[in-house]
């Protein structure tokens, strides 16, 4: 490792020196109408593979452009294409500046979906690349749509997502308490923000969400294994200052006593240098469609950023949250060992109105997260950016689960308490080169990187207190399910919890683990239209496990893959493309013993691997008015650790998991002020291999937790522009999921969630500076569920009203 390393790092100096001058160099300004810097706007030279975008001063720079006429462009949903004929000479650095007929302004907060399918995306590959150039599938939610349906919760976020579905909420719990998805069949949770560590025991505020990148497939290459990624991973990208006073207050309220005030203002700190800050904060006030439930927390995000010079930049963020909520159980209906006396909702008659707590029963997930960046160009061909990350997660309250424990009666559960007392401390560094360079004729643009990251868990907790049997309809009884005694009851007060617990043994651990790793990645032009890119990851894991002790200790090498092929038949609209990705967990140590539990011994196990080959075709069609992705996905994960079979005290490794599906991604403008999105995905996952004896693992089952196997999204909007109506506009979606198996063992049997279609509306008017809404979710009130083993009762009809003012 310690080579590898090395050599990544002198990498750039072999080829800075290896580099010829025979290509040229385009750089710009863009400015609104109103003389305001233009940011996002994607400037390209057609039927070529060159291209950039522009930053928040308005610039773009494109570099190693072969020497010729060439027709210059750019782009952006709401605005007009411009181009511009230009001469590039080798060695020449050529200024062409842009001047748009829209408002700046107006453009950075244009009401449509704001997906640009010409945009050079820089997260996805960490490097500089345009959708139809990437052969990664990747979907992204922007600010502009959570505007338009009013998003108050990040997880609803995701309905605008083909191939990924909720399978239960925020929990609060320790270790994984943020909403769990389901994505290609496989567990997802939002882990990233802007790329690095972002980890969450709670919810995610969406306030100063620029965007949400939902990358699809196993992301193990660039993103490492410290985030469970077989699916796919959920990166959140943050705002960013810009040079000039803005910003904007809003004001929303609604079903259930929603309250929530948010705020984002930008200012410039210096008029002779280029500093700048920028603050979103939020307040939220919700309670519950059930009996009981509440959600209260405020949000802080200050962000700098600080322009040295035209090579060296800075940028800060800093995120706070403070969180407290009452939270409804789990309701985990088997005990994945019995036969279900239930196959079905109508069936087991679980009230949804019920939430099983109470508001005294209370869980806070406050969270603190910096990230600070470090951009220096080290040439015209090379940047090298520097980036660290410090983040703290805590757990401090009552979490509470329903589990079927009860085998005397078959509509009796048993519900467990516990005090949540957990913080975890993330560190992670990275340093990445950036090159985009010519070796003969063939063009390189290549990431080299190296990676540390530390993660460490204290843990003070309970031990687990069982408090009552309960049914679907909310019948309670103390009969111990366990002895037959009826014991002496437990009230959903904090100081009958709190007595239940003081019995149980506490937890007391302090664990430690880190990566060390290096990744290179190349996207070679073989021809402008014919792109390879080639990546590798090197990762060390190294686990210390108690500090108290070394016996559990243990450390894995892994090497993670990636190869992709993107071929454009019509340079900048139609690209086919391939991939091979690759994802891994580190898997630790187990005590195992023979069957008649003699003869302990600690077994080690290799890393957990998932690969995905894939193939589809994107579409950027009518001049950006129609875009559109499909693929076909086949995922296998292997080196699962499963029981042995006849031998309960034992595991071995050499289970096996597929997903194999098709999504589609749709996007489209067809008429002036109207906008669409619509997606549909198919979803098979099974077990391959396994033991025919486990729950978790039978083969020919589903595993769990894989979601619906149909799902569907739509949303449109229509925005008049007409005098009289000018602003009026009206939007219309919803979501489909078929029926989910959320249980499917020989032993238990299987349980289906039904199918279910959603509705939603809103009714807006959006001037220069003011901006007013309604929007209505579940317009037709229907009841579902979602699920992981579980039954987890949604939100009934509700609705949303939004006041926002601009300055």
């Amino acid at each position: 490792m310690k080579t590898i390393f090395t050599l990544l790092l002198l990498f750039p100096s072999f080829l800075l020196f290896a580099q010829d001058e025979s290509t040229g160099t385009v750089r710009g300004t863009i400015a609104g109408s109103d003389g305001l810097p233009a940011a996002n706007i994607t400037v390209s030279i057609t039927r070529s593979s060159w291209g950039s975008i522009s930053n928040e001063q308005g610039k773009y720079i494109i570099r190693n452009i072969k020497p010729g006429s060439w027709t210059l462009k750019i782009s952006a949903v709401g605005m007009a294409t411009q181009e511009k004929k230009i001469h590039v000479a080798a060695g020449q650095t050529l200024t062409v500046d842009f001047r748009l007929k829209e408002n700046a302004a107006a453009l950075r907060e244009v009401v449509v979906s704001g997906r640009n399918p010409d945009k050079v995306n820089t997260g996805v590959a960490k490097m500089p690349l345009k959708n139809l150039e990437n052969p990664q599938v990747y979907n992204t939610v922007t600010s502009a749509i959570l505007k338009q349906q009013a998003v108050t919760d990040y997880d609803d976020a995701m309905r605008n997502v083909p191939g990924i579905s909720r399978t239960w909420a925020s929990t609060g719990r320790a270790g994984d308490g943020g909403a769990y998805f389901a994505l290609r069949g496989f567990d997802a949770q939002p882990a990233l923000v802007n790329g690095l560590p972002g980890l969450t025991s709670g919810d995610m505020d969406p306030a100063d969400v620029e965007e949400i990148e939902v990358l699809k497939g196993p992301s193990g290459t660039l993103f490492g294994g410290s985030f469970y990624s077989y699916g796919g991973i959920i990166n959140t990208i943050t705002k960013k200052p810009y040079y000039h006073f803005g910003g904007e207050a809003g004001y929303q309220f609604g079903s259930f006593g929603l309250n929530r005030v948010t705020a984002d203002i930008n200012t410039p700190l210096s008029s002779r240098e280029k500093i700048a800050m920028r603050i979103n904060t939020a307040y939220h006030s919700e309670g519950s469609f059930q009996d009981a439930g509440f959600r209260k927390s405020f949000f802080l995000a200050p962000s700098l950023v600080y322009e040295v010079n035209d090579r060296l930049s800075f940028h800060i963020l800093t995120e706070i949250l403070q969180e407290e909520r009452a939270v409804p159980p789990v309701f985990f209906h088997s005990d994945r060992l019995s036969a279900l006396p239930f196959k079905t909702i109508d069936a087991l008659n679980l009230d949804p109105k019920l939430s099983f707590t109470s508001n005294d029963l209370t869980i806070r997930n406050p969270k603190f997260n910096l990230q600070a960046r470090m951009e220096y160009k080290l040439s015209g061909r090379w940047t090298s950016q520097t980036v660290f990350s410090r983040g703290t997660v805590k757990s401090d309250g009552i979490y509470t689960y329903i589990w079927d424990d009860d085998s005397t009666e078959a509509d009796h559960f048993s519900q467990y308490f516990h005090d949540e007392q957990q913080t975890t401390y993330t560190t992670d560094i990275q340093q990445n080169f950036n090159g985009d360079f010519n070796i003969g004729r063939l063009r390189n643009r290549l990431l080299l990187g190296l990676d540390f990251f530390n993660q460490h868990v204290v843990d003070n907790g309970s031990g687990w207190g069982w408090a009552r049997n309960v049914t679907p309809q909310g019948d309670v009884n103390y009969v111990d399910p366990f002895s037959g005694d009826t014991l002496v009851p437990v009230y959903l007060t904090k100081a009958s919890i709190d007595n239940l617990l003081a019995g149980t043994e506490p937890a007391h651990s302090n664990i430690s683990n880190s990566s060390y790793a290096a990744y290179v990645s190349d996207v070679i032009n073989i021809t402008p239209g014919l792109m390879l890119m080639a990546s590798l990851r090197a990762d060390y894991f190294d686990s210390k496990g108690e500090r108290s002790t070394d016996e559990d200790d243990f450390s894995q090498f892994a090497l993670s893959p990636k190869f992709g092929l993107v071929y454009q038949p019509v340079p900048d609209k139609v690209s086919l493309f391939a991939n091979y990705m690759n994802a891994f967990i580190n898997v630790a140590p187990a005590e195992v013993a023979d069957p008649d539990g003699s003869n302990p011994r600690i077994k080690s196990f290799k890393p957990e691997h998932a690969n995905q080959w894939e193939a589809g075709v994107k579409a950027n069609l009518f001049s950006q008015k129609l875009s559109a992705t499909l693929s076909y996905y086949d995922i296998r994960v292997s080196n699962r650790v499963v029981p042995v079979a006849g031998n309960p005290n034992d595991q071995v490794q050499g289970g096996k998991v597929g997903s194999r599906g098709l999504e589609l991604d749709l996007a489209a403008y067809p008429l002036e002020g109207l906008s669409l999105i619509a997606g549909y995905s198919y979803n098979h996952t099974a077990v391959i291999e396994g033991n025919d004896m486990d729950f978790y693992s039978e083969p020919g089952r589903s595993p769990g937790g894989q979601g619906p196997q149909h799902t569907a999204n739509f949303w449109g909007t229509y925005t008049f522009h007409k005098d009289g109506l000018r602003g009026l506009g009206l939007g219309i979606g919803g979501n489909y999921a078929g029926r989910y198996k959320v249980i499917d063992n020989s032993q238990t049997g299987v349980f289906y969630l039904p199918a279910y279609t959603l509705l939603n509306a809103s009714l807006f008017y959006e001037g220069s500076r003011f901006r007013a809404a309604l929007n209505v979710n579940n317009l037709s009130n229907t009841e579902y569920y979602i699920g992981y083993w579980s039954v987890n009762p949604q939100k009934p009809r509700n609705f949303v009203a939004s006041l926002s003012f601009k300055f």
